[in-house]
C-alpha cells in the first residue's frame, strides 16, 4: 500500500483543501449571491450535463483502467494507448449530442411545470458536457500513471476557486446571470486544458497507436466490455442525478437549491475515497488481470476500512453541530430543512462509498456482465422509492429513496462478489469502528445533556457560547475516537501515521 497510501494521502489533502474552498463558497457566498432557485438552476445544469458527458465516454473511464496493463509500456509510450481515449469519447460526445438535441422538447416538458427557470439554460449542457467529458478522461489517464494529485488539485482547488471569482463577479453586478452561467461552464474548459497540459508533460504520451498490440482476442474483449459498459451507462449515469430530477420536478428549484446545500454537507464523507478508490483501482485491475484474488481481497478490506474510519468520523463530526452550522450560515432560516436530508444522504454516502470497492471488483473481473443487472436494480429501485416517497416526505423522502436503493443493491451485489469472486470488503475491524462511532455519540449526548447547559450559562454571547461548545465536544470526542483507533491497533497504516507523526514531534523538540 506504499504508492497507494501516499498518493491517496496527498490527494485527500488537496480534496480537503478543496473542500475548505468550496465550505466558505457553498455556505457564505452562494447563500447570499444566488437565491434558491438559481442555485436549482446551476445544480439541474450540472447534473444533466455529468449524466451526458457520463454517456458519451461509452465506457472509456472504465476501459482505461481495465486495458491499460495491456497497451503499458514506458519506452513505446503505452503504445499509443492515449490516442484511443482521445477518439471513443469525441466519437460519444457526436453520438450523445444529437440525441440530446433531440430530447430537448421531453426534457423541457419534465422541467416546465415547476421548474420552468431551467428551460432557458438548456443549450449550455452541450460545452459543459463537453469540457466535464474530457476532464474525467484526463484524470483517469493519470489515474492509471498514479498521478492523481494534480487532477485532484485541477478538480478540488482550481474549479472551486475559479467557480467562487464567478459567484463574486455575479454579486458585483459586472455580469447577469446569463453571463455567470457562461463564465461557470468556461471553468471547465480551462481546468481539462491544465490536465492535458500535464499529462502531456510525462512524455509517455503518444497519438501513434500501435495496432500490433490489438490483438483480435484484445479487440473482441474490448468490444464486448465497451458495449456492455455503454448499455449500463443508460442506467448508471442517471442514478446519482435523479433526486435532483425529481425533486425539480415535484417540489421546484428552489427546493432543489435546498436540497443542494445537505447534498454537499454529505459529499464530504467520501472525500477520502474520492483519492483512496482513484489509486486503488489500476492496482486492483492489475490483480484481477493476474487473478490475483488474495491481493485483491486485501486491497477491498483496507480500501472500505479506511473509508468508514474517515467516512464515519466526518459523518459525526457535522450531524452533532448541524444546527449550529444552520444557525450561522447566511439565510441559514431558509436551508435549515436540509438537516434530516443531510441525515440520510449522509448514511448514504457512507454506505456507498465503504462498500462500492465491491462493484469495482465485480467489474474488474470476468464476471462484469452482471454489474449491468445491478445498474438496472439500483436505478429502477432509485426511480421507484423518488415517486413513492417524495409525495410523502419531500426532500427527505428523497435521501431515504437513496439510502434504500444502494441498501437493496449492496445487499445483492455482495453477495454474488463473495460467491463468484470469493472477495469481501468486511472485516471484524469494521464493526469494532462501528461501535466506537456509537459510543462517541453516546458521550455527545452526556455532553450535550450536562456540560452544554454549563458552557451556555457563561455571560457571553450565545452563538460564541455553542461555537466554543461544538469546538470542545468535536475535539474532545474525535481524538477519544483516534486514540480508541490507534490503541486498538484497527489499522496499521494509520497506527504507522501517528507514530511517525509522534516520531517527528519529538524529533523537532
Amino acid at each position: 500500500m506504499g504508492v497507494v497510501a501516499r498518493q491517496s494521502i496527498k490527494g485527500s489533502i488537496v480534496n480537503y483543501i478543496g473542500t475548505g474552498i468550496g465550505f466558505i463558497t457553498t455556505f457564505f457566498v452562494l447563500t447570499t449571491t444566488l437565491t434558491a432557485t438559481e442555485i436549482g438552476i446551476t445544480r439541474v445544469l450540472i447534473e444533466i450535463a455529468t449524466v451526458f458527458a457520463g454517456f458519451a465516454q461509452l465506457g472509456t473511464s472504465s476501459s482505461i483502467i481495465k486495458f491499460y496493463p495491456y497497451f503499458k509500456d514506458e519506452k513505446s509510450h503505452d503504445n499509443g494507448f492515449f490516442f484511443w481515449t482521445l477518439v471513443i469519447p469525441f466519437i460519444g460526445f457526436l453520438i450523445y449530442g444529437f440525441l440530446f438535441l433531440l430530447l430537448k422538447a421531453p426534457v423541457e416538458s419534465f422541467f416546465a411545470k415547476e421548474s420552468p427557470e431551467f428551460i432557458p439554460y438548456y443549450y449550455f449542457i452541450f460545452p459543459l458536457g463537453f469540457f466535464m467529458l474530457y476532464m474525467a478522461i484526463f484524470e483517469t489517464n493519470s489515474n492509471v500513471l498514479l498521478r492523481i494529485v494534480v487532477p485532484k488539485f485541477v478538480r478540488e482547488i482550481l474549479v472551486r476557486v475559479l467557480t467562487l471569482a464567478s459567484y463574486l463577479i455575479y454579486h458585483c453586478g459586472i455580469v447577469n446571470f446569463y453571463g455567470f452561467i457562461i463564465i461557470f461552464c468556461s471553468i471547465y474548459a480551462v481546468a481539462a486544458i491544465i490536465d492535458l497540459i500535464y499529462l502531456l508533460s510525462f512524455k509517455r504520451i503518444s497519438l501513434k497507436p500501435n495496432f500490433k498490440v490489438i490483438t483480435k482476442s484484445l479487440k473482441r474483449e474490448y468490444l464486448l466490455y465497451t458495449s456492455f459498459l455503454i448499455v449500463a451507462a443508460l442506467a448508471g449515469q442517471i442514478t446519482p442525478a435523479i433526486n435532483t430530477f425529481f425533486i425539480s420536478n415535484k417540489m421546484g428549484l428552489h427546493f432543489t437549491g435546498i436540497y443542494t446545500i445537505a447534498l454537499f454537507m454529505a459529499s464530504m464523507i467520501d472525500i477520502p475515497y474520492r483519492s483512496l478508490g482513484a489509486i486503488s483501482q489500476p492496482h486492483l485491475s492489475q490483480a484481477m488481470k493476474d487473478n490475483d484474488i488474495k491481493t485483491a481481497n486485501v486491497l477491498c478490506k483496507k480500501v472500505s476500512l479506511h473509508q468508514l474510519i474517515a467516512g464515519s468520523f466526518i459523518f459525526f463530526a457535522i450531524w452533532i453541530n448541524v444546527d449550529l452550522f444552520f444557525e450561522l450560515l447566511p439565510n441559514g432560516d431558509q436551508y435549515a430543512p436540509a438537516k434530516w436530508v443531510f441525515f440520510f444522504l449522509g448514511l448514504s454516502r457512507i454506505y456507498n462509498s465503504v462498500l462500492s470497492i465491491g462493484t469495482s471488483v465485480l467489474a474488474y473481473s470476468k464476471y462484469y456482465y452482471y454489474s449491468l443487472i445491478f445498474t438496472a436494480i439500483l436505478t429502477v429501485s432509485a426511480i421507484f422509492l423518488n415517486i413513492k416517497l417524495i409525495p410523502l416526505y419531500g426532500m427527505e423522502g428523497a435521501a431515504i429513496a437513496s439510502l434504500l436503493a444502494y441498501v437493496i443493491n449492496y445487499a445483492l451485489l455482495l453477495g454474488l462478489v463473495g460467491f463468484t469472486i470469493k472477495t469481501n470488503p468486511f472485516s471484524f475491524n469494521q464493526v469494532k469502528v462501528i461501535i466506537i462511532i456509537l459510543i462517541m455519540f453516546l458521550f455527545n449526548y452526556l455532553l450535550v445533556t450536562f456540560v452544554k447547559p454549563m458552557i451556555l450559562s457563561i455571560n457571553i454571547n450565545s452563538l460564541v457560547a455553542k461555537s466554543i461548545d461544538a469546538i470542545l465536544r468535536t475535539s474532545i470526542l474525535s481524538a477519544l475516537g483516534v486514540i480508541t483507533i490507534y490503541k486498538l491497533k484497527i489499522s496499521n497504516e494509520i497506527n504507522t501515521l501517528i507514530d511517525r507523526f509522534i516520531h517527528l514531534n519529538r524529533f523537532i523538540k
